[in-house]
């Protein structure tokens, strides 16, 4: 179950504690709630106390990553807390590049002629696109987070997919104790991501893959990994002991001879174990085959946060509760920095913006809302969208309800740029 992070009187971080142990403490007055997401208490009449070991374990992926919090107790490693993150990295693409298409068309209009700039500035150490530094600079917004409401005292990072060294490594055959336990998994692992995940026959999705000899071994191929290719069952049957090439797909030999750099660890990985190297806490790092290996050995299902609690080493041993539902973190951005709309030529279609905050909120605020009269009458509860008039517009699970006024809302929480809710149990 998803425990709630607590502290005490001085905003130190104490143990989280059971959901039914923060309702008793917030009915007899003992806590008071300090933040909604992720949701924390606050004890106002303690002052430090003894708090387990707490691991930050994270699963960075390019669409979504897991976090997940695993604490030391006397039985073992338990998973106390976990989110999966949906990062907007396509969006900020996708926006720079209408902006690019914008100002390259005013140019060559020569409407509003600004001249091109020269080429003369250089890009920092480590400097990442705007798309793939928000993956970094997401995580890095929760770590700081979770450090400053949970006792984290070390972090576990999934630093990549698969163990080139380990792949690059010739083939013994008979000699299996030399590749070690995990070797299949981190094999899997990497024609998984070079093949795309899917049949490179059929191009089937969503079904089960199977390992497949591009070169069949009764014609003298190997078992390295520049010979081996994913395909789905019907596919590697009607092969048979043909090659790809006498069977119709003679590109993917030249396709499984890309190096391996070809298929490497996404950078943001690397920027983000910079970053976590920073903080002077101990860093545990692990591989995809690793992950993998950890989670199928301990009958877990295919999950983003799930994937986070078994990273590393110490991910082999993690209990996870049946009923445990995760915080669903959605990257929304902190509004935006136009001054004004534009139309589909580039021009100007609306006004300035003249506030940023009208009677104390701001859009993206989420506050609730209770009407205690007139055709709306209700209580709603959900992210707003202000106005310079104070009839707000209120997004709700059921839906948008326009002109509500700012006198019936009361503020929940301020806009941090992340949309919320949660996912079901485990099954």
């Amino acid at each position: 179950m998803q425990r709630v992070l607590v502290l005490d009187k001085n905003e130190e971080p104490l143990m989280p504690c059971h959901p039914a142990r923060a309702r008793q403490l917030l009915k007899k007055g003992r806590a008071a709630v300090y933040r909604r997401y992720p949701f924390t208490i606050m004890i106002t009449d303690r002052e430090g106390s003894y708090t387990q070991p707490v691991q930050a374990k994270v699963d960075p992926g390019s669409r979504t990553s897991g976090i997940a919090l695993v604490a030391q107790f006397k039985r073992g490693l338990r998973c106390i807390w976990a989110a999966e993150m949906t990062h907007r990295g396509w969006q900020i693409r996708d926006n720079l590049l209408k902006r690019r298409q914008l100002r390259r068309g005013r140019r060559s209009r020569k409407t509003r002629h600004r001249q091109a700039r020269f080429n003369n500035r250089r890009r920092p150490a480590g400097w990442q696109p705007p798309s793939l530094q928000s993956r970094v600079d997401n995580i890095a917004t929760w770590l700081v987070r979770l450090y400053r409401f949970a006792s984290v005292d070390s972090i576990s990072l999934e630093l990549a997919k698969f163990d080139t060294q380990a792949l690059a490594n010739p083939e013994i055959d008979g000699v299996e104790y030399q590749r070690g336990t995990l070797f299949d998994y981190e094999v899997w692992a990497y024609l998984l991501e070079k093949w795309g995940r899917k049949c490179v026959y059929c191009g089937a999705e969503n079904v089960p893959l199977e390992k497949e000899h591009i070169v069949p071994k009764s014609r003298g191929g190997s078992n390295r990994v520049s010979n081996l290719t994913v395909a789905c069952h019907p596919c590697n049957q009607e092969k048979g002991n043909l090659t790809a090439e006498e069977f119709g797909f003679p590109h993917i030999h030249a396709q499984a001879k890309r190096p391996l750099k070809d298929a490497a660890v996404n950078a943001t990985r690397w920027a983000l174990w910079r970053w976590c190297d920073g903080t002077g806490l101990p860093i545990e790092v692990g591989t995809g085959g690793c992950t993998k290996y950890n989670r199928t050995q301990q009958g877990y299902p295919k999950t983003h946060w799930i994937d986070a609690a078994c990273v590393g080493a110490s991910g082999e041993h993690v209990y996870i509760a049946s009923n445990h539902a995760p915080l669903l973190i959605q990257a929304a951005g902190r509004g935006s920095r136009q001054m004004c709309r534009m139309d589909r030529f580039g021009f100007p279609r609306t006004k300035p913006k003249q506030f940023k905050r009208v009677h104390g909120f701001q859009t993206g605020d989420r506050v609730k809302a209770v009407v205690t009269r007139g055709k709306k009458a209700g209580t709603y509860v959900g992210r707003i969208a202000v106005r310079a008039s104070g009839s707000f517009n209120i997004t709700a699970a059921a839906g948008t309800v326009q002109g509500i006024r700012y006198t019936y809302c009361t503020l929940i929480q301020r806009i941090d740029g992340y949309a919320y809710s949660f996912l079901s149990a485990v099954d």
